[in-house]
């Protein structure tokens, strides 16, 4: 079957197996699947939950899934975008996937927008993404996207892996993460996840430059104001939001 949509299918057993027991830790409820492609992962999966829907955009993929997982009762193939799709229909769930590249952020994105019922992901993507998702201030690769997920999640490398494990390769390496959802969240979260975008709208600019707009003198007013967003730490942007706030 041809590659569609931009999808590498992962192919190497020991990195299926990995990416499965980071999602399920032994055994979970119910697992929602994004992009399996033609069931690699979904094959471990199942063997580690008793649910597993399973999001495939692509018509012809979800029915080579259809056919080949035909007697497994614990499967339920779902033709659709999942971008458009509410995952909270299925109630609690662990998810994971093996992302197609041209839309990994914004399923991370559509990750962290969701609640409690949903404590865990495990997503492989291109390496890139997972270097800002792990990077530290003061990096090259720490920005919004860094911010704004471990404000709600914890992040954990589960492995990087190499283009030949899968089929076709993609030129770049990938890596598997972990997010955990934090059991207490910061409040007024998408108002904080706004102020945090104007921090990082021009990455050069100090924070008074970028933030003067907005909020006027109290920009100024800041001991930061000196500073890059860049340079502030993840619990730091907190502590920032109120103070300008208020």
């Amino acid at each position: 079957m041809p590659r569609r949509l931009g999808q590498h299918f992962l192919v190497r057993n020991e990195i299926l197996e990995q990416l499965a027991i980071a999602a399920c830790n032994g055994h979970v409820e119910r697992v929602i699947e994004i992009g399996p492609g033609k069931g690699a992962l979904t094959r471990r999966l199942l063997a580690r939950t008793d649910k597993l829907h399973a999001v495939e955009l692509d018509a012809a993929l979800a029915a080579y899934l259809r056919k080949n997982f035909a007697s497994e009762t614990k499967l339920e193939v779902h033709e659709a975008n999942v971008l458009e799709t509410d995952l909270t229909q299925w109630g609690p769930a662990v998810i994971a996937g093996n992302l197609p590249y041209y839309i990994t952020s914004p399923i991370i994105e559509k990750f962290l927008s969701l609640d409690q019922r949903f404590p865990v992901a495990v997503f492989l993507m291109q390496w890139e993404v997972a270097e800002r998702l792990l990077a530290n201030p003061g990096t090259r690769d720490y920005g919004y996207l860094t911010v704004a997920t471990r404000l709600s999640c914890d992040v954990e490398l589960i492995c990087e892996v190499a283009p030949s494990a899968f089929a076709p390769p993609p030129k770049v390496n990938s890596g598997a993460i972990r997010f955990r959802r934090k059991t207490i969240i910061p409040r007024e979260l998408p108002e904080l996840l706004k102020f945090v975008g104007r921090c990082f709208a021009h990455k050069r600019k100090t924070l008074r430059n970028n933030l003067r707009q907005a909020y006027g003198e109290r920009a100024d007013m800041l001991p930061e104001a000196g500073l890059r967003a860049e340079q502030i730490p993840v619990e730091q942007f907190v502590d920032l939001y109120t103070r300008i706030r208020d």
